[in-house]
């Protein structure tokens, strides 16, 4: 049997924001160094790296840069054993105002990161995709089979980022791989997600304002989704697969309005928001994974229930609630 990919150095991309923190977090505490690639602002923060005690400190370089810059990514890449490539532009309303932009940096940015690990040597590479590609399910549980079906410009950059990724893979040999996490939450997710939004309002005692609370998701607390991550970088003989990552467990918005009303103790009322409300063809309705090629493949299955995934966010979104910083980090 083959032996594991051995992760001497890592860059992370989009280090500083949600998922890439805590991939940072997850592989210096492995003992992985880690070169973190963060977009400069004319703040020179790096995002979450700069709030978090981290393990082994000592070794994490933070770099900045724009996925946009060729060159930038390249340096960036130089000695890395393994690229998490979790950099993005995510916010699916913003990308109705400004579609290209998410091309320039999904798939721009994409393309760039795929030059570099096939120039500088890359063992293993990870991109990380989004359940958002595949639609509104056509069939449940959702398979890594099912149709692409892009009903937001998000979604259409994250589509040709994929294809990006098989087509190295399939003309130069490229070892990569694609993760598709279902909905990631957790500390340090941005308000503009749907569980930092409801678990706010609750803890509040006011009525909850939400859009479409109809649409199902398949929620995944963020270390499950970090440790697939790390499982595709590590798993000998996957280059060229993808695989889904979730809970195979999906829950409406409103039902799970309503258990986390009950996790803080609080009567639930609903109050419709129009701003929150898709486009009613862009609205996603319903998304539950098939994640049984990552359990057989990657032996990966999620540790953490959506219960208690959600009392460990609002134990953290309380005990962060006066934090300046933080809010500010979250808008």
């Amino acid at each position: 049997m083959s032996h594991e990919p051995e992760i001497t150095r890592a860059l992370v991309t989009g280090a500083g924001g949600f998922i890439g923190s805590h991939t940072v977090e997850r592989l210096l505490g492995d003992g992985i160094p880690v070169r973190a690639f963060v977009r400069y602002t004319s703040t020179g923060q790096a995002g979450w790296l700069d709030r978090v005690q981290m393990p082994n400190r000592d070794a994490l370089d933070i770099v900045f840069g724009d996925l946009r810059d060729a060159e930038a990514v390249r340096l960036a890449a130089v000695d890395c054993s393994h690229v998490f490539h979790l950099g993005a532009l995510i916010a699916i309303p913003y990308s109705y105002q400004h579609p290209g932009e998410f091309v320039a940096v999904n798939v721009g940015g994409t393309l760039n990161v795929l030059e570099a690990v096939r120039r500088q040597g890359v063992r293993r590479a990870v991109f990380v995709s989004t359940s958002e590609v595949y639609g509104t399910a056509q069939y449940v549980p959702i398979d890594e089979k099912h149709p692409r079906v892009a009903q937001s410009p998000y979604a259409a950059s994250k589509i040709a980022a994929d294809a990006l990724v098989h087509s190295y893979h399939r003309s130069f040999d490229v070892p990569a791989v694609i993760a598709r996490p279902f909905n990631t939450y957790g500390p340090r997710q941005s308000l503009r997600a749907i569980v930092p939004t409801v678990i706010p309002q609750a803890q509040s005692g006011e009525p909850l304002h939400l859009g479409n609370t109809k649409p199902t998701r398949d929620l995944n607390y963020v270390t499950d989704t970090v440790a697939g991550l790390v499982a595709c970088g590590r798993t000998p003989g996957i280059s060229g697969s993808e695989f889904n990552l979730g809970s195979g467990r999906e829950i409406a918005i409103g039902e799970l309005a309503e258990k986390v009303c009950t996790l803080v103790g609080v009567a639930c009322r609903i109050e419709t928001d129009d701003e929150r409300v898709r486009p009613g063809a862009s609205e996603v309705e319903r998304l539950c994974a098939d994640s049984s090629q990552a359990g057989e493949r990657l032996h990966w299955s999620p540790q953490v229930t959506l219960e208690e995934g959600l009392g460990y966010t609002a134990e953290w979104l309380e005990q962060q609630a006066t934090s300046r910083w933080v809010r500010e980090m979250q808008l």
